[in-house]
């Protein structure tokens, strides 16, 4: 359950504003609210349930649209079910990965069949890495279908 939910001051939603637009390319956006849930803050843009800012830092919610700005990863179908409960992504699940990313980025695991956004994690390795090693952990799953905040909207 969101608590707290408030609209943001002008000046406190322009900073945010400004970081979305720099991040992931956000812009026109009307009304800005602000949540909380658990140890997270919870960004409603346009009265949509849309960024999650929490010790991993800023990343867009997986049931919005933002997500599919951000680079893919796509895992074999065997590791669904252990992304979807939370898992991290480790490279010898991981059948494709269309878009060329950085260390410390923001990555969507989709799955190989359909494509559907399975989570939202953050990149431990760059794409180039990832591709020259094949081993270990490579993506840490902030949020993941079937979470808490999943459940939120």
């Amino acid at each position: 359950m969101l608590r707290k939910r408030q609209s943001m001051k002008r000046r406190d939603s322009r900073g945010l504003l400004d970081e979305l637009h720099t991040l992931f390319e956000v812009s026109d956006i009307g009304k800005v609210e602000e949540a909380e849930y658990e140890d997270k803050k919870v960004y409603i843009l346009d009265d949509k349930v849309a960024f999650i800012r929490d010790v991993n830092g800023l990343y867009p919610y997986l049931g919005g649209s933002e997500v599919d700005r951000l680079p893919s990863v796509v895992v074999d179908m065997g590791a669904v079910p252990y992304v979807c409960n939370g898992a991290d992504v480790m490279a010898p699940g991981i059948k494709e990965m269309p878009d060329a990313f950085e260390e410390g980025a923001i990555v969507v695991v989709r799955d190989y069949t359909h494509r559907k956004a399975l989570s939202v994690g953050k990149a431990l390795k760059s794409s180039a890495e990832i591709e020259a090693s094949r081993k270990g952990k490579v993506i840490q799953n902030l949020h993941y279908v079937g979470d808490k905040l999943w459940r939120l909207a």
